[in-house]
């Protein structure tokens, strides 16, 4: 995909502005900073949310479903990836010769008018970025930002102000990522992930060698642990920063200890011991993740011990390893489909207590299920019991012998217990049937996993938990 370059000041010459699918949490964070440098908006969405709800609140005129009548006085319409081609308003903005402007563009726009800070990779990037955000308002600098979930923190996903940075999530998945030229680039990781899109691991890192070969004004940060992102870094003429384990990285975590609900460890920069840092979220991952986001705000000179204090008060986003003590059990959330982040939390959860991690899936996407099934056994080895319910399809075509059913055979090969509930509103009852004292749940999924994890909570507490 070759960039489609936009400007801000087209922009505010052609709003109005609608915004579709203005309910998503990427639409919404572009809504947030537009309504803020004062350009009219409206938007839609199929159905009404907490979301809908504050952007009305904010002042955005929202519709709920899709009509050619929302368009009236648009200048132009701006949509993401999850909107079908055949969308009524689609069609009807394309039949009136109404600007049809992708939500990454519009992104890229607004990294331009700011340093812009871009945070890429397969998982953590939403962590990564809300971390740099959090790190840089906690010393003072203002900073604006958009990230693909709520930031506990800030009480939102998206907010504009006064300072000269913007630190955005760049999604990668439908590859409009190219249509962003942050400052600064952040690359977490690459994994095999969005194959409707890229079909494989080597579609993935094409585009993104592609991308840094043209790169020479950004600077790139780079997780030198990653072999497929050092491998996309081979023809990369831009600036460099790396970060890992390796010696040889320029930003290098050290001795890390993991403690239940947090992670202790030392930072060298270029060979400088910059201290002990601790982490107020578990696991190894989000260790590394907290060593992405100090290489960048360290490299932009913010104080090291104004980092030391955020990290350590740092509440992460909402339902991304968010957990919760039910009684004698422990119910989790994490919004995430992809195995190796399964693996990852799994892995931070057995460190909270000495029960069970009883994992709860709804898989997403049969490309996914196809070309990952045997990471994803793989990735469930430690759990004590998985129940797996129905794909959510994402409106991709079925793939012969690829089903719900399919997986939990797949991932029933590694030892573990491994159950099929297709009807998500048994799960509660299936869980208080299967559970022992000291348990530890979590929901591998979206909102609507997520609120049958609300109803099994309520559900545990009538019981005595």
């Amino acid at each position: 995909m070759a960039r489609a370059n936009i400007s801000f000041s087209y922009l505010t010459k052609i709003q109005p502005l609608h915004l579709l699918g203005i309910g998503g949490i990427g639409v919404s964070a572009i809504a947030r900073l537009l309504l803020a440098n004062n350009l009219k908006i409206s938007g839609c969405d199929v159905r009404r949310s907490s979301i809908t709800d504050a952007l009305q609140n904010e002042g955005v005129q929202v519709f709920l479903g899709h009509s050619k009548e929302h368009l009236k006085g648009a200048g132009a319409v701006i949509y993401s990836s999850a909107i079908l081609k055949d969308n009524e308003e689609m069609l009807e903005a394309s039949n009136l010769g109404i600007p049809l402007i992708h939500r990454s563009q519009v992104l890229g726009a607004l990294l331009d008018m700011k340093r812009g800070i871009g945070v890429s990779g397969t998982n953590g990037k939403g962590t990564v970025s809300a971390l740099i955000a959090f790190l840089l308002d906690s010393a003072g600098q203002s900073p604006s930002y958009a990230i693909g979930a709520i930031v506990n923190d800030f009480g939102t996903n998206a907010k504009w102000q006064a300072g000269k940075y913007l630190v955005a999530e760049v999604d990668e998945s439908d590859g409009s990522f190219v249509n962003t030229r942050p400052s600064i680039f952040v690359i977490n990781n690459l994994e095999a992930d969005h194959l409707n899109y890229y079909k494989d691991l080597d579609g993935l890192l094409f585009a993104f060698s592609k991308y840094l070969q043209e790169a020479s004004g950004q600077t790139i940060f780079a997780n030198f642990d990653d072999p497929n992102v050092r491998k996309v870094l081979s023809r990369c003429q831009a600036k460099t920063v790396s970060f890992g384990t390796k010696a040889s990285a320029d930003y290098r975590l050290v001795d890390l200890v993991t403690m239940g609900t947090s992670s202790r460890f030392r930072v060298l920069a270029r060979g400088k011991d910059m201290g002990q840092f601790e982490l107020s979220l578990p696991g190894r991952h989000n260790a590394m993740n907290g060593l992405a986001a100090l290489s960048v705000v360290l490299e932009e000179g913010v104080d090291v011990e104004r980092c030391r204090h955020a990290l350590r008060v740092f509440r992460g986003l909402k339902n991304r390893l968010t957990f919760q003590n039910v009684g004698e059990a422990i119910v989790a959330k994490d919004y995430i489909s992809h195995p190796t982040g399964i693996r990852s939390t799994i892995e931070a959860l057995k460190g909270l207590g000495k029960g069970r991690v009883v994992c709860v899936f709804k898989p997403y996407r049969f490309t996914m299920i196809n070309y990952l099934q045997n990471e994803y056994r793989e990735a469930f080895r430690e759990a004590g019991l998985v129940l797996i319910t129905e794909i959510f399809d994402a409106g991709e075509p079925p793939i012969p012998g690829i089903d719900a059913k399919f997986l939990v055979s797949k991932v029933a090969e590694s030892g573990v217990k491994t159950l099929f509930v297709p009807d998500m509103d048994q799960i509660p009852k299936e869980l208080i049937r299967l559970y022992r004292r000291g348990d530890i749940f979590v929901f591998f999924g979206g909102d609507d996993l997520f609120q049958v994890a609300d109803r099994f909570k309520e559900l545990l507490l009538k019981e005595g938990g």
